[in-house]
């Protein structure tokens, strides 16, 4: 329209400034014209509130021409001050100069009246823009985040749910009762006195892998709960995870143990905390077991800047966050965000650390907050208890030999089930699918030692022969696992006197020539015989590594044999440091030697007088004497007197 307005503005005659008005008729015509323009671009009933605005109204009806430029004047110039009137030779360049103003302002107008649309148009689009997205919200909320595409792929996880391939033998035969844990009576007994005080304690346990240790920890917590005196209550959590696959980031980025902050810009907090900057924690596994056990499987290889942090955390009871983003004062940080960085999170649990390692080897820090419990290394007999009680539970037959068999290749509880099942299979592929009445024979379970290559735990066995000169059992340990170590001596008399000569396998190390030079000292004094006139060669079968002296008494057993041609009986081993005055003194790993010894048929086992609270209890199948010199080892060994037996 404006474009129109202006066309018809350059039609007016003499709107150029080279035009000059030939005659009256011609102003007025351009007048008028004027008018009509001002009448279009204001509109009528406008142009008349504007003029009488103006002052300009009784002269826009007049019929003058003077007058009626005059109304243009004050009209076009917004001026009702314009008095003067036009004189003919002013008329021309008066009339341009009110077609520039109102050119000027078509001008401005045209350009406000694009803007204006453009303005709208945007406008519009970024309403329809908030509608769709309102309409999305709407929909989002009453749907929920879920669409086709997300219902589909939900579909199929439960569809590959229903798919059962198997089930794990040992979930089927775990224990759900403290009395089905078979020879752990003292540990079971103390961990579950730790639990059920009302002050409970945190606790270490140390044993042999599979002989129940995670087991017995998650039942005595439920025991424990039973109990008026625990603090546990009822829905008490029990979290458990394994320590070597607990890895955090330095930088605390991620760390699933104790927990961690996610940063707005770098980790992807939530979109809403992401959008405002602000970071969000993540509470970590310590506080999921607020009010709670923290079990930790193999805490020995736990990281060890991480075992400190866990100190920390037991020390306080709670976990800190600490991030470079957060404000106190930001008023889009949420009521929790910020509790959990003024606070912490809570943390108040009982840790359970179950290791294989020995406790030389866990953090001293950590064992001085713990009570700590040893599971003892099962025997033959309780292995095939476990296989019997399994076999029960798995309802299925076994023939007389079966458990015992399997006794002899394993000391863990978790083996021996392993062992089992795999000759259940075997059995169930020989019926061809059959599962009724199912028998697994011996030459099942034979079977499946020769396919896993197993050999026989206890190598060393007692001999049928009950004695043998220059021959006898010492004991080792390795870990929680004690073993019988066969050490033999031959002598001879020299070929000439005073120059025999002292051999020994020098792969049993340096401690095992101490012991044989400290042995030929006591040697001496005992039987009045000097071994420079023997040729003695000692020998360690196997070539077992000597890592202590606990082997110097049967050393010196072995060559005292030899030399005076006395048999020593066979079921019989010894463990003990020699001195050179013929005293034995105390060794490391009496407890599990003792078992080593049972598991391989000794029934008389020798230990130093101040390791006597190291044996155990009860032992029934095991004659233990704790001896203090060599004079009374050799009575015990050669004329069968009285000695100092263990309680």
């Amino acid at each position: 329209m404006l474009k129109k307005l202006l066309k018809k503005l350059n039609k007016i005659p003499g709107s150029k400034l080279h035009e000059k008005l030939e005659n009256e008729e011609a102003v007025r015509r351009q007048v008028t014209a004027l008018f009509g323009v001002l009448s279009s671009l204001y509109g009528p009933d406008k142009l008349v509130l504007r003029a009488g605005k103006l002052e300009a109204l009784s002269l826009m009806r007049s019929s003058s021409v003077e007058d009626r430029i005059m109304a243009l004047q004050r009209i076009v110039f917004e001026n009702p001050a314009i008095e003067e009137r036009p004189t003919p030779d002013r008329i021309p360049e008066i009339l341009n100069e009110v077609e520039e103003q109102i050119a000027n302002t078509l001008a401005r107008k045209s350009v406000e009246e694009e803007l204006e649309r453009r303005v709208n148009d945007r406008m519009q689009e970024k309403h329809e823009d908030y509608i769709k997205e309102i309409r999305g919200q709407l929909v989002k909320e009453n749907a929920g985040p879920e669409n086709a595409q997300t219902l589909k792929k939900y579909a199929k996880l439960e569809k590959l749910d229903t798919i059962k391939l198997s089930k794990s033998t040992y979930e089927l035969v775990r224990p759900t009762e403290m009395d089905q844990i078979v020879g752990q009576e003292q540990s079971k007994r103390a961990l579950l006195s730790k639990l059920a005080s009302p002050y409970p304690q945190h606790i270490l346990i140390y044993g042999p892998p599979g002989v129940g240790k995670t087991t017995a920890a998650r039942i005595a917590l439920q025991e424990a709960v039973k109990l008026g005196s625990s603090p546990f209550a009822k829905e008490a959590p029990f979290v458990e995870v394994d320590g070597t696959t607990l890895r955090w980031d330095p930088r605390d980025i991620t760390n699933p143990l104790l927990g961690s902050v996610h940063d707005p810009i770098y980790q992807g907090a939530r979109r809403d905390l992401a959008d405002t900057a602000v970071p969000e924690p993540k509470p970590g596994l310590v506080t999921d077991a607020h009010g709670g056990i923290l079990f930790i499987d193999e805490i020995g290889e736990l990281d060890p800047v991480l075992q400190n942090k866990l100190l920390k955390v037991l020390e306080d009871k709670r976990v800190s966050f600490e991030s470079p983003y957060y404000d106190p004062d930001d008023a889009n940080v949420p009521k929790y965000i910020q509790k959990l960085f003024n606070e912490g999170a809570p943390a108040d649990f009982i840790l359970i650390g179950a290791t294989t390692r020995d406790p030389s080897e866990i953090n001293p820090a950590l064992r001085s907050r713990c009570a700590e419990i040893f599971f003892e290394p099962l025997v033959p007999d309780q292995v095939e208890t476990i296989v019997n009680g399994a076999a029960d539970r798995l309802g299925v037959q076994i023939e007389g030999e079966v458990a015992k068999t399997i006794s002899q290749y394993t000391i863990e509880g978790r083996k021996a089930v392993n062992l089992l099942a795999d000759a259940h299979g075997l059995a169930v592929y020989k019926t061809q699918g059959e599962l009724e009445n199912v028998t697994i024979g011996q030459d099942d379970i034979e079977e499946v030692l020769r396919m896993n290559r197993l050999v026989p735990y206890v190598k060393e066995k007692t001999e049928e022969v009950s004695e043998l000169t220059g021959k006898i059992h010492g004991l080792a340990v390795a870990g929680f696992m004690g073993s019988v170590l066969e050490i033999e001596a031959v002598a001879y008399p020299a070929a000439e006197a005073g120059k025999g000569r002292l051999r020994f396998n020098d792969t049993a190390g340096s401690m095992w020539k101490d012991s044989i030079f400290n042995a030929s000292a006591v040697l001496r004094r005992i039987t009045g015989k000097d071994i420079a006139d023997y040729d003695i060669h000692v020998n360690a079968v196997g070539g077992g590594k000597i890592d202590g002296p606990s082997a110097g008494v049967a050393i010196t057993l072995a060559i005292y044999s030899a030399l005076t041609e006395k048999p020593i009986p066979q079921n019989l081993a010894i463990t003990g440091e020699i001195s050179i005055q013929g005293r034995v003194k105390p060794v490391g790993g009496v407890f599990e030697k003792i078992f080593g010894a049972r598991q391989a048929g000794i029934t008389k086992v020798l230990v130093p007088h101040d390791n006597r609270r190291d044996v155990p209890a009860n032992l029934e199948d095991v004659e233990v004497h704790c001896v203090q010199t060599i004079d009374e080892v050799l009575n015990i060994v050669f004329e069968s007197q009285q000695a100092f037996v263990a309680s």
